[in-house]
């Protein structure tokens, strides 16, 4: 499972990172704990099996939305308390 975060620029309000949570369901439905976030100006959610890059980002443009990068890092589950 992968973290994938990506960096928009655009958002000002919480119907803007709703926005773009469904974005993201909907181009990958597969997408699990996704969330954004307007004051860090980015969006984050977990994967499985890789993702296409040039996808997300013409999801993100297609809404009206900047795509400014974007980055994956393994995911591990952690357990109760962190260990």
């Amino acid at each position: 499972m992968e973290k994938i975060t990506v960096k928009i620029e655009g958002m000002m309000c919480g119907m803007c990172e709703a926005h773009i949570q469904d974005t993201i369901r909907t181009a990958f439905p597969s997408a699990k704990k996704v969330k954004a976030s307007r004051a860090r100006g980015e969006a984050t959610f977990l994967i499985e099996g890789g993702f296409d890059e040039a996808k997300l980002k013409k999801a993100v443009e297609d809404t009206g939305y900047t795509f400014v990068s974007v980055t994956s890092e393994e995911y591990k589950k952690r357990g109760l308390f962190g260990m």
